[in-house]
């Protein structure tokens, strides 16, 4: 199973949602891969506690994609462990923005597909963090998911934005790939006693859209969780953000 995360807009919580999630599959015994394709590095910081580039990295596997070789690596080798039992990482790396001119150049958008296929064996699941931006890595990334998941913050920009993302996802469907589907939309930072969190979503519901339950709550502890570099499954298994994170994954994973 491949998972995306996808959202045009910033700030929506795509990294928080990604590492959490992989790491809540982790937690539940499955071996999970989380590839950030992202060239701020969030979900690699988030997993590694590391704001230094890594030396091995998603970008070293996009490099090789350009330089075609008889003695190409296999993809494993630029996959890492993190500190977190059954939980890997393919880290991101500010190279990704000089290189994306060049693979688009090159017609490179399906060789994450392919790449990704080689470590059907080696995990249950595959988490992909995107870009905010509708670029080559999150059309790659949409051409090698199975799922995708949207990322919705109770904000009416958003609300405005959504059945655009749906629409994106359903080109890249029609036109690259037929096995893509909308899992759902992830309703983060919920406020249920505020109005307006609770008038949105119901709009989205309204509308026939996928709403996944159960929706996050907005919570100060997972800035803690970022600052820490614990995912929240880690950081306390407890906390009712954890327990949120946790009955959205089995939810997912019996779908």
């Amino acid at each position: 199973m491949r998972r995306v995360v996808f959202n045009q807009k910033g700030g929506v919580g795509k990294s928080t949602i990604t590492v959490n999630l992989a790491a809540a599959a982790a937690a539940a015994g499955r071996r999970v891969l989380v590839v950030d394709l992202d060239p701020q590095g969030n979900s690699s910081h988030y997993l590694s506690g590391s704001t230094t580039p890594p030396e091995v990295s998603v970008a070293g596997l996009f490099q090789q994609m350009l330089n075609i070789s008889m003695f190409e690596k296999p993809v494993t080798d630029f996959v890492t462990a993190t500190a977190h039992p059954n939980l890997s990482l393919l880290a991101s790396h500010p190279e990704l923005s000089e290189l994306m001119v060049k693979l688009e150049a090159r017609y490179k958008m399906f060789k994450l597909r392919d790449a990704l296929e080689q470590l059907d064996g080696d995990f249950d699941e595959i988490w992909i963090d995107t870009p905010p931006a509708l670029n080559f890595y999150t059309r790659s990334a949409l051409i090698a998911a199975n799922r995708c998941l949207i990322p919705f913050d109770c904000d009416s920009f958003s609300r405005h934005a959504l059945l655009g993302l749906i629409d994106s996802v359903g080109e890249i469907r029609a036109d690259h790939n037929s096995g893509l589907s909308v899992e759902g939309i992830v309703v983060n930072q919920f406020q249920p006693r505020a109005s307006l969190p609770q008038r949105l979503v119901q709009e989205l519901r309204d509308a026939g859209l996928p709403v996944l339950d159960p929706p996050l709550s907005a919570s100060v502890k997972i800035r803690e969780s970022h600052e820490r570099s614990l995912p929240m499954v880690y950081l306390d298994a407890r906390h009712k953000l954890s327990q949120e994170f946790a009955a959205l994954y089995q939810t997912l994973h019996r779908q």
